[in-house]
């Protein structure tokens, strides 16, 4: 391997070494091709381009590669028709649960608890309660298409929960508990789940949070729900009556079952996972299990190199689609590694404590993650031995050049891959591989079998910035909107390019890689100059004076403002700080991006998964009411969104 920390934005920071194709799983897959009697050499390119040129074969094969297994009728791998509309591999059946309960030993899962504690989890006794849940469920009447709903911490009940109902054809939602009522309401009211699984308490920062208030509101919100089952072992905090029979986990799974698998439809309806749900009733995206599992496999396999036996630890709470991704690594025959809690708590070493201490071979965090690292004079290539570790993966916004710097100087020689992807389709638009050489600020590749191009405003490709679109389809994209009759589904990704998936980020493609500039609705526009926010965080959020920004452009009838929201590092001087983001924007763009205000605030406002409230923030800014442009339910901090929105108040009263 080749590392050079000193790189220039641009230039290659790390190469693989010569003999690393045949080791990784894209090498494995190019030979599986040619043993198919295809001519492909071991390029990554080459191999990209086959697949998209190639779709039908290209997912044919990689099934076969990844092991799944089909039933029913042989037949076309898609139909011919335009997007939506394409149906993959109909007539075939296959179960979801199956392809990650089935074929595997050892060591499914390793949960490790807030306090440090941890348990084990076997592929022999994973299989037995997830058996024996599923014929509980199947005992109250749960068949296939019915919902099961949780709201459950990052522990092994909620794997098993999810992998029961998937057995059975049953349809699963998982929020996080950290979720205010309202929001778990405004999700799985949508849904009328039959049965209900939760905790009546959390652990998150060193404190046990008791929820049973909350829960007797939500109950009384699903009125379909027919049974609960209650989750109490990580607490000391007991369960409530409640409206409906219930019962505990532990009698739940009682009784010994074999496994039993309902082979259903390739698009037979496997989860919902919601959107961010800070507009509007949330989204809730319908996956299929087939469709599913192949990107799931692909993006672990192909574009994480994650290997059988390996242990793959992914920073993601239940409610973030990156937890779907943690638990389908147990379709690869790796571990999982499951953290409760805050995972950065009492610091952020502690996700390199748990990396090194379960030898982590594969992790993922976002890219908030390490720039909050960079901060701090962690090493934990000298603090840990991070020797197991191969591929850091990073995702949920653009990591920035000093970022890339960052992980090269303190974690190590390892495959760095940046990635960009979706809760709408479970997988990966762009990500990377082993085999390709690692660029300062850029993301490596499309991913395998994504036609990914940046278009125009006309809807032409374009060699600069333009909107992310894929131009023919993928199997995991959503099946449809839960309740949406289609036009909500066709308005968020195929009303700007008719029969082309708009996927609402700014991409750019060149010869060093590629760049992801943000959310293209929430796109600086100011005298007909249109940039990414993305270029403004990584002017500014490298200074050390600043802790995290958040920019926005509003139009305000025939104004537009621009402001810099700013939460200023522990003992920074606002002054300083204020010349600092001046002289960065002027060197690292211009002039003309300067905002009209920079404002500093006691912190930025997230989504619960981590995203910035931008677009939120920006409707606040145009005059909108807080409750018309967030559920404070779905935010990190609602106490803090009302602050923006008193800003944003006395600014409108100021200006009228």
């Amino acid at each position: 391997m080749i590392v050079d920390a000193q790189a220039a934005d641009g230039e290659v920071i790390w190469r693989p070494g010569s003999s690393a194709g045949a080791e990784t799983e894209i090498g494995r897959f190019a030979g599986f091709l040619r043993a198919q009697g295809l001519e492909i050499g071991q390029e990554y390119d080459e191999i990209w381009q086959w697949s998209v040129d190639h779709p039908e074969t290209f997912w044919e094969l990689f099934a076969q590669f990844a092991g799944v297994e089909f039933g029913g009728s042989q037949g076309p791998v898609c139909t011919p028709d335009a997007m939506p509309h394409t149906r993959w591999f109909p007539g075939r059946t296959l179960n979801f649960a199956r392809h990650l309960l089935e074929g595997h030993d050892g060591t499914a899962l390793i949960a490790v608890a807030e306090d440090g504690s941890r348990e084990e989890v076997s592929w022999d006794a994973l299989r037995r309660e997830v058996a024996s849940l599923a014929k509980h469920l199947r005992d109250l009447g749960v068949g296939p298409g019915d919902r099961v709903v949780a709201v459950l911490p990052n522990v092994a009940e909620a794997v098993a929960g999810l992998l029961a109902t998937a057995s059975i054809g049953a349809i699963w939602s998982v929020c996080a508990p950290e979720f205010g009522a309202g929001a778990i309401v405004s999700r799985f009211a949508q849904l009328d789940p039959k049965v209900v699984i939760v905790a009546p308490s959390y652990w998150l920062g060193g404190k046990e949070r008791d929820r049973r208030e909350e829960f007797r509101e939500i109950f009384a919100q699903l009125p379909t729900a027919e049974h609960i089952i209650w989750v109490t072992r990580h607490g000391t905090t007991p369960p409530v009556e409640t409206p409906v029979p219930a019962v505990s986990w532990e009698q739940a799974v009682a009784s010994p079952a074999e496994p039993v698998y309902h082979d259903v439809e390739f698009s037979h309806p496997l989860w919902v996972l919601f959107s961010s749900g800070t507009t509007g009733i949330p989204k809730g995206i319908v996956h299929g299990h087939g469709g599913a599992l192949l990107e799931e496999m692909k993006m672990l396999l192909i574009h994480s190199d994650l290997r059988p036996g390996d242990r793959y630890y992914n920073v993601a709470s239940t409610s973030w689609v990156l937890w779907n991704s943690l638990i389908s690594a147990l379709g690869v025959g790796a571990t999982a590694v499951l953290v409760d809690g805050n995972p950065t708590f009492p610091t952020v070493d502690r996700v390199w404590q748990v990396t090194a201490a379960e030898n982590v071979a594969v992790l993922g965090v976002s890219a908030g993650f390490v720039h909050a690292c960079a901060k701090t004079d962690l090493v934990p290539m000298n603090d840990h031995d991070l020797s197991a570790l191969r591929s850091l993966q990073v995702t949920g916004s653009p990591l920035s050049a000093d970022g890339y710097r960052w992980v090269y100087g303190n974690v190590g020689d390892i495959w760095l891959s940046s990635m960009s992807g979706g809760t709408d389709i479970a997988s990966v638009f762009v990500g990377g591989s082993p085999t390709l050489p690692v660029r300062v600020g850029y993301i490596q590749a499309p991913a395998l079998g994504v036609r990914v191009e940046a278009w125009d405003d006309a809807g032409s490709p374009t060699t600069g910035k333009g909107e992310l679109v894929v131009t023919q389809p993928m199997p995991s994209m959503p099946l449809q909107f839960w309740g949406d009759d289609g036009s909500r589904y066709h308005d968020s990704y195929f009303s700007t390019y008719p029969g082309v998936w708009r996927h609402g980020d700014y991409i750019e493609f060149s010869w060093r890689g590629i760049l992801i500039h943000g959310r293209s609705d929430s796109t600086l526009n100011r005298n007909g100059l249109r940039l990414g926010s993305a270029d403004i965080y990584a002017a500014v959020e490298t200074l050390p004076e600043v802790a995290e920004a958040l920019v926005i452009g509003a139009e305000l009838g025939t104004e537009y403002y621009m402001p810099l929201f700013v939460k200023l590092s522990e003992g920074a001087d606002p002054a300083a700080a204020e010349a600092a983001i001046v002289k960065s924007i002027r060197d690292s763009l211009s002039a003309r991006y300067l905002p009209d205000e920079i404002v500093f605030m006691r912190a930025i406002p997230h989504t619960r998964t981590g995203k910035k409230l931008e677009v939120p923030v920006k409707r606040l800014l145009q005059g909108a009411v807080l409750d018309d442009v967030a559920d404070l339910g779905a935010v990190d901090d609602p106490e803090l969104l009302e602050e923006y929105a008193q800003f944003a108040l006395g600014r409108h009263t100021v200006a009228n």
